[in-house]
């Protein structure tokens, strides 16, 4: 009966059955991905700053139901941001002008195939904080945390988030610790991780 006693004891005290904790694994950051970015494209602030010239996707796609991420506007310029394919090309800016991306530019319309789909009622500015939610059935837009309804429907396939910018536009990418609280159902994006 002692030695169960002491058997017990030890495990309540951290030093029997588990004496140490196990770590987990640091889940991967989700950020600006250099390895799919544009050659004149300068990220810095840890993968959350863009500047230069070009685009560059984001470290993971768009996998889960419901997905948010925010770009803040440093520096006005030439300047995009939206959903897009691995096929799209980084080297050439404006985005949109393919059927590869889906892309809101800093004059206030959402482009896809080289046509301007959606006129906000609102054009960011400097020091605005565009959100954005996607479902795997619309594309939407919010400004400075207030929906913009303005739906983008008919992506379908898998995305990235995407960022462009040209002629001195700065833009920082938040892809998690929210500027605004994100829509209800939506969260940050998850970076899918092999269970093996």
């Amino acid at each position: 009966m002692a030695a169960c006693f002491c058997c017990f004891r030890c495990c309540w005290n951290g030093t029997g059955f588990n004496a140490g904790h196990v770590r987990l694994k640091e889940l991967p950051e989700v950020k600006l991905d250099t390895t799919s970015m544009g050659n004149d494209v300068v990220i810095v602030k840890n993968g959350r700053r863009i500047c230069g010239t070009g685009a560059a996707l984001a470290s993971a796609p768009l996998v889960q139901n419901k997905a948010f991420f925010e770009i803040k506007i440093q520096s006005t310029g030439v300047w995009g941001v939206g959903v897009a394919t691995k096929k799209c090309d980084v080297q050439k800016v404006p985005l949109g002008t393919d059927t590869e991306s889906w892309v809101l530019r800093h004059t206030g319309f959402i482009h896809h195939g080289n046509e301007q789909i959606i006129k906000l009622s609102e054009c960011p500015q400097e020091g605005d904080i565009v959100g954005l939610t996607y479902d795997h059935i619309e594309l939407n837009f919010y400004l400075n945390g207030k929906a913009l309804h303005c739906p983008v429907t008919g992506i379908k396939g898998t995305f990235y988030p995407v960022l462009y910018v040209d002629e001195g536009a700065i833009l920082d990418a938040q892809f998690s610790n929210f500027y605004h609280v994100a829509p209800e159902g939506f969260e940050q994006i998850m970076v899918e991780q092999s269970l093996l």
